[in-house]
């Protein structure tokens, strides 16, 4: 009796150590399995994380960049009721690349025709093309024929501080004339603004709306402060006989507002041409009476 009990817990035994082996081997095989895991999240992380850093998550990455084309400031029009509300240029959607005709059509003869630049000056030309499509030019005056042998217009009160309900900054300056050494002669440079150029003029400087200049002269101040926003492809003749006009006291002590009224009977802008700007000098045309 005694072996046969011997026997039995020699086999109880046996059975309880393989019970044991099992149940160690199946612990060792979940630590695997756990640790495999875990390395595979700690990977997952890692490149999520290079990712984000990368940006592969942003959403709309270019959509900030069409906003910012153009940023149109407020005006406060009842503080300054030359100011006329015509509401705003879209800030997104506008073209950057080639010209737009701009016509204009005055009591002196014309047409006056100008390309705008789309790339160099989007933004004026994005004010003067949503002005023009709001007629906000038609029927208005150009006030001042200026000392710096410009055309101004595009102000309908007049006054000079007058244009829509909004404004945006100068684009398209051309850098000042470079010095030269004073033991030799300056070198010929070209005007900042040559003769046929268009560019905005705001009050205070800087701050643009509706107002534009025609040069009908060469004019190269010593630090150009206006955005060049195109150049007149046909009409300067009319321009020029503008310029030559008779002025008077424009009601402050300058002698700058035509004796003769130089009125704009319309100002429309065509459809954007893809064609790049010509290169060659503001041509002209036989005024049409």
């Amino acid at each position: 009796m005694a072996s046969s009990r011997d026997r039995q817990r020699k086999l109880a035994r046996a059975k309880l150590d393989r019970q044991l082996a099992r149940r160690a081997a199946a612990a060792k095989r979940r630590r695997q399995i756990q640790a495999g895991v875990g390395a595979a999240v700690v990977l997952a992380l890692i490149v999520a994380g290079s990712a984000w850093a990368l940006g592969a998550f942003d959403s709309e990455p270019k959509k900030q960049a069409a906003e910012d084309t153009c940023l149109w400031t407020p005006q406060d029009a009842t503080a300054n009721t030359n100011l006329k509300e015509v509401g705003t240029p879209p800030t997104t959607g506008l073209p950057t690349a080639g010209t737009r005709t701009m016509t204009v059509t005055t009591n002196q003869g014309g047409p006056i025709t100008a390309d705008l630049d789309l790339a160099a000056a989007p933004c004026g030309a994005a004010s003067i093309s949503f002005l023009a499509g709001k007629s906000f030019y038609d029927n208005t005056k150009c006030h001042e024929i200026t000392t710096e042998g410009a055309l101004r217009c595009g102000d309908p009160s007049g006054s000079g501080i007058g244009g829509p309900a909004y404004s945006f900054y100068n684009e398209n300056v051309p850098t000042a004339p470079e010095a030269s050494p004073s033991a030799s002669p300056a070198p010929a440079q070209p005007p900042a603004y040559p003769k046929g150029t268009v560019a905005m003029i705001g009050n205070p400087p800087g701050s643009n709306g509706s107002q534009f200049l025609i040069f009908f002269k060469d004019f190269n101040p010593p630090t150009p402060g206006y955005t060049v926003v195109g150049k007149v492809t046909g009409g300067l003749d009319v321009v020029e006989k503008i310029g030559a006009l008779p002025t008077v006291d424009n009601g402050s002590g300058a002698k700058v507002k035509p004796k003769t009224d130089v009125v704009i009977q319309s100002l429309t802008v065509a459809e954007p041409n893809a064609a790049p700007a010509a290169t060659s000098a503001p041509a002209a045309s036989p005024s049409a009476g």
